[in-house]
């Protein structure tokens, strides 16, 4: 199992080396983690809200929800841009991360970046009657001490997917912190993975198959911690690598694929398409926009990305979703299909 899930990670992260342009998945790939992740833990809102949420001219969707997603995206893209400048994976990284994970919305009033100091629990109304009860407050420290020390050892007997997998469920075993610590558990085994060299971009998302078996995900967390029963988690987790994987170069295939097939629609128009691609361009990166900011971005006229858009809606590319007639929102439509797959809210 540890050998197809190794190979199923290499095919992604070879794909992500030969792709014309990985920040268009790098930056559909993070975003659906996010949003994933944090419906996990019981937010209500999908790709599509936060993608209307990032663009400032999109009013109405659900501010809480949705500021948690954006916290998220911040956070590993925080992470990211710190391993990469060559900081250790430690617990000041750890916490640091947490800060930009509960900066504002909810979870703000509960300690950003600070190892609780008080006794939490999962589930229930107190710890008496806890699904489980964490290390107490004065252990988190020790605790977390011997997590970094296991994340930096060096042993041939531990490979890099079995570590990430040991230290997920030691974290959330742990959970050091009074809020946060599902989110930041599952950004801890994509920071180590990249960390690692096992990928060179944050494009596994998890998240979707832990939110899709999310009882087993739960109980096998249970398992090791009342049994020590390891093997099934680690069986569950390198399944989840091995399926993600290939679930993540399937839906590349497709968008690159979407891309080519839209661009030789375009390119048909004549003397237009040269703006048209323009436009087609900066939808790839902000699939939901508005034509003045698109202008503004793009440095084309109002006019010719009013012409451009409707020459994209006739040929099937863009819908319009607000209804209005002055400052309307389009959307990449069939993009955002592709990879809002598996990210609507649970029920």
């Amino acid at each position: 199992m540890l050998e197809q899930a190794n190979q199923a990670l290499g095919r992604l992260d070879g794909l992500a080396g030969v792709l014309p342009d990985l920040a268009l998945l790098l930056y559909a790939y993070v975003r659906k983690e996010a949003v994933v992740s944090s419906q996990i833990e019981g937010t209500q809102s999908s790709l599509s809200d936060l993608l209307l949420f990032e663009n400032s001219e999109a009013p109405g969707v659900p501010v809480r929800d949705v500021q948690e997603i954006s916290n998220y995206v911040a956070a590993l893209m925080h992470g990211m841009t710190r391993l990469r400048g060559g900081f250790p994976l430690s617990l000041r990284l750890i916490r640091e991360i947490h800060e930009v994970l509960l900066t504002n919305g909810r979870g703000s009033d509960k300690e950003p970046g600070e190892f609780r100091r008080s006794q939490n629990w999962i589930g229930g109304t107190r710890p008496g009657n806890a699904i489980f009860v964490p290390p107490p407050p004065e252990l988190v420290m020790e605790c977390m001490g011997q997590l970094e020390l296991f994340l930096h050892e060096e042993r041939r007997d531990v490979p890099l997917l079995i570590k990430a997998a040991l230290a997920h469920v030691q974290f959330e075993t742990i959970h050091p912190f009074l809020d946060g610590n599902g989110r930041l558990g599952r950004l801890l085994v994509t920071f180590l993975l990249c960390a690692g060299g096992a990928l060179r971009e944050p494009i596994l998302y998890l998240s979707l198959y832990f939110k899709t078996h999310r009882p087993t995900y739960y109980e096998l967390l249970n398992r090791v911690r009342a049994t020590g029963d390891w093997e099934t988690w680690l069986e569950f987790f390198l399944t989840a690598v091995k399926e993600t994987s290939d679930q993540a170069v399937s839906s590349a295939r497709r968008l690159l694929t979407l891309f080519e097939e839209d661009r030789h629609k375009i390119e048909a128009l004549g003397r237009p398409a040269a703006s048209v691609l323009k436009v087609f361009q900066y939808a790839q990166t902000h699939p939901v926009f508005a034509i003045a900011s698109t202008a503004k971005n793009t440095g084309l006229s109002f006019p010719t990305v009013t012409s451009a858009v409707e020459h994209m809606r006739r040929l099937g590319i863009l819908g319009e979703i607000t209804g209005r007639q002055r400052s309307r929102l389009f959307l990449y439509q069939q993009y955002v299909a592709i990879v809002g797959e598996g990210t609507e809210p649970l029920p």
